[in-house]
Formats: C-alpha cells, structure tokens, sequence
C-alpha cells in the first residue's frame, strides 16, 4: 500500500470513526491513572488511542510470552474497559461496511478488537517495519 492511499484511508477512517475511538481509549487511559495500580492499563491505553487515530501503516504484534502480572491484567482489563471498546469498534464497524469505500475501514476496526481486549504485551509497529522481517 502506498503512503498516498495510506494517507487518505487515514484522513477517512479519522473522520468517520477513528476520532471517537481515540477517545474512548483516551479516556479509559484517563480513569485508568486515577489508580496507581492501573497506571499500566492507562500507559497502554493511550498506546492504543494513537493506533485508534491513525492505524493504516501501522501493525501490531505480540511482545512475546506475557507474564503472570499481565494476564491477569488484561483479564482484569476486559472485564472493566476492553468490552466496552470492543462493543465500540463493532459499532463503528457496521456502517462502515455499509459502503463499498468504508469496507476496508470496518476491517480495519474489526482488526483492532484483539488489542483492545487484550492491550498488555503488545507492541504497535510500522507495517513496513514488520514485513521486512525486522520484528523483534
């Protein structure tokens, strides 16, 4: 994919959706530091409200085996804020895939949902970056 179509899938998918998701992450982000002990879940979530705003480019992969600490974290985030974004990029993702230009925007959504449930032990990395083999 072209950095041009990049751009403008982008700039679409912003305006029609990306821009609510962001904040939605933002403010799970938000709540999530009230607490010092879900600092981390805040830390990620605003790692996420970047990829929300701005995704085509950009790719996620695993960090590798997760510990005990963030599983049971991503547990504890599903059950408080992972559903509820998820339930937001399903949302997002039906009227997009209403038309024939937005169908690789609902994709992109229903892409995003496994790291919105399960955000701990993620990293977000340029899809170029990925497919060359660099991934470490």
């Amino acid at each position: 994919m072209t950095d041009l179509v990049r751009g403008i899938l982008n700039v679409i998918w912003l305006v029609f959706g990306g821009l609510w998701l962001a904040l939605g992450y933002v403010l799970a982000g938000i709540i999530c530091c009230l607490l010092i002990v879900t600092i981390p879940f805040g830390i990620a979530s605003f790692r996420i409200a970047g990829y929300a705003l701005w995704p085509f480019g950009r790719t996620v992969i695993d960090r590798g085996p997760v510990g005990a600490f963030s599983a049971l974290g991503n547990v504890i985030w599903v059950i408080f804020a992972g559903i509820w974004i998820a339930i937001g990029h399903v949302v997002t993702a039906i009227p997009m895939f209403v038309s024939i230009i937005g169908i690789p925007l609902g994709i992109a959504n229903l892409k995003m949902i496994p790291i919105s449930l399960m955000p701990l032990g993620k990293v977000i990395v340029p899809s170029d970056y990925y497919i060359a083999g660099m991934k470490r």
